[in-house]
């Protein structure tokens, strides 16, 4: 085993909070099947277009709209990580509600202006980007509200993945105006490390040993079993009920009853898949229910 170089948490915590993370992904690795992938209703036009443009195949945007649909969902989980790993360092405490973190330092907290506070409440974002010019100015208010009710804290927005590593203050339009303050800051995720640990490297560290941590995790926990998604080949199962409009034309009338089945002027299209299904209007059931059961009956074949 090598050397452990975090001085601030433990390989048995550290390993013990990856698996956790790890273990947040939970149904995003479940197969894939057509349901799934349409539980939020994918855009059948913009899937045409990107097909088209890009110059994929069927399969490969099937197999892309899965992917983002899990990594979309998988953020949070990278947040859970980015946020809970602070439970594990001395003076860090992740509330259940409230704030992200809250890190108490009775030596104190120096700033980069000189003043010092021993309370530092802090709110987390994974990027940069990530919140729209209202949700800012709603964080900015409820800081200065914590800066009234407390003269000896600060505020910070921590980001993960920041322009630039950073440690300022926070500007924000309020009420159409420009506002800031020296104890409402705008920190990077290595400089934030930096205040809670008191090394300059210790999110670099925490990056190096990751990698051979996760790896371990997953193989000791066993719990990562690759997914088999069914989605393109029921999707193709249902394009076969328009075989005689050739193959593309038959793909795309498919992804556009998921996403426009019950629109006017489909009436054709839905009449078609019923005929091929055995299910009739008198059973009253929805179409994408019988569009699911109707892609699930069999496996689809060249």
């Amino acid at each position: 085993m090598s050397e452990w170089r975090l001085g601030f948490i433990s390989r048995e915590d550290f390993k013990e909070h990856v698996a956790k993370t790890i273990g947040k992904y939970g149904k995003k690795l479940e197969d894939y099947g057509l349901a799934e992938l349409n539980s939020n209703i994918i855009d059948p036009i913009k899937m045409l277009f990107d097909k088209n443009v890009y110059g994929a195949t069927w399969d490969e945007i099937i197999k892309n709209e899965i992917f983002r649909q899990r990594d979309k969902a998988s953020t949070n989980d990278i947040g859970y990580f980015h946020q809970n790993i602070f439970s594990y360092f001395e003076g860090c405490e992740v509330p259940k509600e409230g704030w992200d973190v809250i890190y108490r330092n009775a030596g104190g907290i120096e700033l980069p202006d000189g003043r010092t506070v021993h309370t530092v409440y802090v709110e987390m974002k994974n990027k940069h980007n990530t919140m729209n010019s209202s949700a800012s100015a709603n964080t900015y208010i409820k800081m200065q509200n914590q800066l009234l009710n407390d003269d000896d804290c600060a505020c910070f927005l921590v980001e993960a993945i920041a322009k630039k590593s950073q440690n300022e203050k926070w500007t924000v339009t309020v009420n159409k105006q420009k506002v800031s303050h020296s104890l409402i800051r705008r920190v990077s995720m290595d400089r934030f490390y930096e205040i809670v640990t008191g090394s300059p490297t210790a999110f670099h560290d925490v990056c190096m040993a990751l990698p051979k941590v996760i790896s371990e995790a997953v193989a000791q926990n066993g719990f990562v079993e690759t997914p088999r998604d069914t989605a393109f080949e029921e999707l193709c199962r249902v394009a076969a009920a328009f075989g005689g409009s050739g193959e593309e034309s038959a793909m795309a009338m498919s992804m556009y009853l998921l996403g426009f089945g019950s629109y006017e002027g489909f009436s054709d299209e839905r009449a078609a898949l019923r005929a091929v299904s055995g299910i009739s209007d008198a059973e009253k059931k929805s179409l994408l229910k019988l569009l699911y059961e109707y892609a699930k009956a069999g496996s689809y074949t060249e």
